[in-house]
C-alpha cells in the first residue's frame, strides 16, 4: 500500500490546497493587481476570530502577487516593521531573478536588484518615506508593483501608524502601491478609531465569518481526493458537521482523520470520528481557550443565554434570559459578532460560529 503526504495544513499561517469560501475576495485583488492604481481592493483589511484563516489568506494572495508582477513585502505588526519591509521588498525583488540567463523575469533586472540592495538598506539616504519613495520607483520603472502585507495589525505600535500614513501619500501620488492587513476584531476596531490615520476607513473591509458547509463539503473532498485517496460519504457528512464552517477545524479534522489509516485508499467512518476527537481538543487549548479568556462578563452572560436553544437563539429570548431589554443585549450581540465568536442566521436570530463554544460553556456552566 502507498503512503501520501498528508495535505492537511492546521500549522499556522500554511497555504491549504483548497482555499475553501473565498473566492470572491480572491478575484476581486487578483483582479486589482491587474488593475493597478485606482482600484479600491488594493486596500483591504481582513477581520476575523482567530482560525478564520486570516494569515493563509494573506499569505495566498501574497504568492498571487508574484505571479502577477508584483514585489511581496509579508510582515506582522511588530517593532522594526518597517525595516523589515524594506528588507522583505529586496527579498522578493530578487526572487523575479532569472537564473538561468541571469537577466529578468517580469522587468527587474540584476542591476536594479542589486542597486535596491546597496542604496535602500542604508539608513542614511534619508527617512523611511524617502527610501521606499526611491525604492517604488525603481520597481515601477521595470513594471513591477509593490505589495504590502501586515498580518495581526494593532493601533499601540507608532510603526502601523506610521506606514499608513506614509501609505496614504503613495496612494494619492498614483503609485503602484498596495496594502493588504489582516487582526482580530478588536484590534482593528481599535485602529480604525484612530484619527490620525482616518485614511484607512475608506479601504475595503472584509470580515472573515462562517464557510458554508457545501464549500467546505467541496474543499474537503478535493484535498482527500487529489493525491489519490478517497472518503465514505459517511465520514464526508461527519466531518462537515463537526468543522462548522471554520477553515482551521477543517484544516485540524482533515489532518488528524488522514492520520488514522494513512496507508488505507479510503477514510472511513470511524477514522473521521477520532480525527474530529483529536481535532476538538487541539481546537480547545488553540482557539476555544484562548478566546473565551478575552470575553468580558457581559459577553459571557448572553453567550450562556444561548445555551438553552438547541441550535439557534433568538435575540428576544435571549434578552429575555438575561433580564435586559432587547437593546442592551443588542450591544453584546454586535460586540461577539464582530469577534466571530457568534454569527447571524436570520433577522435578530445567532448561532455559536466557533465549533465546540457552546460545549465549552456548557462544561464551564457545571
Amino acid at each position: 500500500m502507498e503512503t501520501r503526504d498528508n495535505p492537511f495544513t492546521p500549522s499556522f499561517g500554511q497555504i491549504p490546497p483548497c482555499m475553501a469560501g473565498r473566492e470572491h475576495i480572491i478575484d476581486a485583488i487578483t483582479l486589482a493587481f491587474d488593475r493597478g492604481s485606482g482600484d479600491p481592493n488594493l486596500s483591504t483589511i481582513f477581520v476575523g476570530a482567530r482560525g478564520t484563516g486570516k494569515t493563509a489568506l494573506l499569505a495566498y494572495l501574497s504568492e498571487k502577487a508574484l505571479a502577477h508582477g508584483w514585489v511581496s513585502a509579508n510582515v506582522s505588526a511588530v517593532d522594526g516593521m518597517l525595516e523589515d519591509i524594506i528588507e522583505r521588498s529586496i527579498e522578493s525583488a530578487s526572487e523575479l531573478i532569472d537564473v538561468r540567463d541571469g537577466a529578468r523575469v517580469k522587468g527587474v533586472s540584476v542591476g536594479g536588484v542589486l542597486g535596491i540592495e546597496w542604496e535602500y538598506r542604508d539608513p542614511q539616504s534619508g527617512n523611511w518615506r524617502t527610501r521606499m519613495n526611491s525604492l517604488i520607483k525603481e520597481l515601477e520603472a521595470h513594471g513591477t508593483g509593490l505589495l504590502i502585507t501586515v498580518d495581526e495589525v494593532r493601533a499601540d505600535l507608532d510603526e502601523m501608524v506610521q506606514l499608513v500614513s506614509v501609505y496614504q501619500h503613495f496612494v494619492r501620488e498614483g503609485k503602484k502601491v498596495a496594502l493588504l492587513m489582516a487582526g482580530l476584531p478588536y484590534k482593528v476596531s481599535s485602529l480604525l478609531t484612530d484619527q490620525s490615520i482616518s485614511f484607512l476607513r475608506r479601504a475595503q473591509c472584509h470580515y472573515l465569518e462562517r464557510i458554508p458547509d457545501y464549500e467546505i463539503e467541496n474543499a474537503l473532498r478535493k484535498t482527500i481526493e487529489n493525491p489519490g485517496r478517497s472518503i465514505e460519504a459517511e465520514a464526508l457528512s461527519l466531518s462537515v458537521d463537526a468543522i462548522g464552517g471554520f477553515p482551521y477545524m477543517m484544516q485540524l479534522v482533515g489532518y488528524r482523520m488522514w492520520d488514522v489509516q494513512p496507508d488505507e485508499p479510503c477514510i472511513t467512518q470511524e477514522d473521521a470520528a477520532k480525527g474530529i476527537r483529536l481535532a476538538s481538543r487541539e481546537m480547545k487549548s488553540r482557539i476555544i481557550e484562548t478566546t473565551y479568556r478575552e470575553l468580558s462578563n457581559g459577553d459571557l452572560r448572553f453567550l450562556k443565554a444561548m445555551l438553552p436553544d438547541e441550535k439557534e437563539s433568538r435575540l428576544s429570548d435571549i434578552a429575555q434570559r438575561m433580564g435586559k431589554k432587547s437593546n442592551y443585549a443588542s450591544q453584546y450581540k454586535r460586540r461577539l459578532l464582530e469577534e466571530g465568536v457568534i454569527g447571524e442566521r436570520a433577522r435578530g436570530v445567532v448561532g455559536f460560529d466557533i465549533p465546540g463554544f457552546r460545549e465549552y460553556l456548557t462544561g464551564e456552566s457545571d
